[in-house]
């Protein structure tokens, strides 16, 4: 990797793991639950989507690194170990698992041909559920609860907000792979196609 390409790989990296510190600021509560509607699940699935694999999980860990060391960028503006413990921590390490996904299904950015909507579509959709996994069994864990009350507090009420934050990513995710492409991956001499 040369020296600009690196420069770039980073500064994206730095990018999106701001942006989904700046998501923190939007976080709604939920009666009757510990866990906020926010916009950062969104920006982690973007990250996987417009980053690819690689990139899109080191800034993703790198926004988790940076709350676990105190800053105040998890959900409602808070930081610390302790979030992580909380019965809401296991969603952030979610996050890591959610780029991850939707990073290696979509395939990272490259010039000269898009992937294909369909492949979009089901990394937007992975990234979404895996991101619940760890979230789920933390949940149920740290509060004791049962898998049918962990359902109805984590999951069901937050499914139509994440099918609108899904739409929103594919489609803000499909015109801007060209940019990323042409921005952090055009010195990379395989240039065909999408993996």
């Amino acid at each position: 990797m040369g020296t600009r390409k690196l420069t770039k790989s980073i500064v994206f990296v730095a990018l999106f793991a701001a942006l989904i510190a700046a998501c923190a600021f939007v976080s709604i509560p939920v009666p009757g639950t510990p866990i906020p509607i926010v916009l950062q699940n969104m920006m982690v699935v973007l990250s996987g989507l417009l980053l690819g694999p690689i990139l899109g999980t080191a800034a993703t860990v790198l926004f988790i690194l940076a709350g676990i060391l105190g800053l105040p960028i998890f959900s409602g503006g808070t930081g610390g170990i302790a979030k992580i413990m909380g019965p809401t921590g296991g969603f952030i390490i979610g996050y890591a698992f959610a780029a991850l996904v939707a990073g290696l299904i979509c395939g990272r950015p490259k010039m000269g041909r898009k992937a294909s909507i369909v492949r979009i579509i089901i990394a937007a959709l992975c990234g979404f559920v895996v991101m619940y996994i760890p979230g789920v069994i933390h949940f149920m864990r740290s509060l004791d609860k049962t898998f049918a009350e962990t359902m109805a507090l984590c999951v069901t009420p937050y499914i139509p907000g994440d099918l609108i934050k899904m739409v929103v990513s594919i489609l803000v995710s499909i015109p801007l792979r060209k940019t990323v492409a042409a921005f952090v991956f055009q010195d990379d001499p395989k240039k065909k196609g999408d993996k």
